[in-house]
């Protein structure tokens, strides 16, 4: 059975030229939406451009950039003359190790990537005619202590909280969630597991990583109308590591 749950719509996937938020642009054409894309570099970009098919189109650049977010919505006001959804997918954790050893300025690039960019991204989608729904791709990371990756998790608590927070001032007419995935097997997970990744699968109850296709169908289920009556949550999806005993 063919699932259409976005005939006829336009979806905006920041961070999509690979990994999850690829596999998310994926999900959303396979069930007849058009998808715009952003990803930092070109030659990427247009390489998923092409792989997703006509349905798809991409404008490359940096996702704190305001030249770049704008540039993003007159192609789409031109391309489609409408905005259904938002995922905002677009992260960074440059620094691994304790967190009283992060740099302030690292610090600061981390939240400006992962909260405030996201939140302007939401804006300008709303100011260019958002109507339904947004999904932000938070981490379990922000769901309690991480070693190694920690202001990457504060950034991302502070992504779930600005969930909650834009749901509830963008209600009724947008729904607003995120999903908190755990390590899944991507380019950006890469350190979390490579070399050791039947270790880390162990430690899961189902036994092993996430895959983007994991991540993408929550995603696409929480912006389609089967989500209808559901905003200002965040979705965990994490293999059962939530259920994990204490002792």
């Amino acid at each position: 059975m063919t699932i259409d749950r976005f005939d006829g719509t336009a979806t905006l996937v920041t961070g999509a030229s690979r990994g999850i938020g690829f596999a998310i642009a994926q999900r959303i054409v396979d069930e007849g939406g058009s998808v715009v894309i952003t990803g930092r570099k070109q030659e990427a970009l247009d390489a998923a451009v092409a792989e997703l098919g006509p349905a798809a189109s991409g404008v490359a650049g940096r996702s704190d950039d305001a030249e770049h977010r704008a540039a993003v919505f007159a192609h789409i006001a031109e391309r489609h003359g409408r905005l259904d959804h938002l995922v905002n997918n677009t992260g960074i954790n440059p620094v691994y190790g304790p967190i009283v050893d992060i740099e302030a300025e690292a610090a600061r690039k981390i939240l400006e990537v992962n909260v405030v960019a996201t939140l302007d991204w939401t804006r300008s989608a709303v100011a260019a005619g958002l109507s339904r729904s947004v999904v932000n791709i938070a981490s379990v990371a922000g769901l309690g202590a991480s070693p190694g990756i920690a202001f990457y998790g504060i950034s991302k608590a502070a992504l779930i909280n600005l969930t909650a927070q834009l749901a509830y001032e963008l209600a009724p007419a947008i729904r607003v969630n995120a999903v908190a995935p755990a390590v899944v097997k991507t380019a950006f997970a890469r350190a979390l597991y490579e070399g050791h990744e039947d270790e880390v699968s162990a430690t899961y109850p189902l036994r092993r990583l996430g895959e983007p296709d994991d991540v993408a169908g929550p995603v696409a289920f929480l912006l389609s109308q089967d989500a209808a009556w559901i905003t200002g949550q965040t979705l965990a999806i994490d293999g059962g590591a939530g259920i994990r005993p204490l002792a």
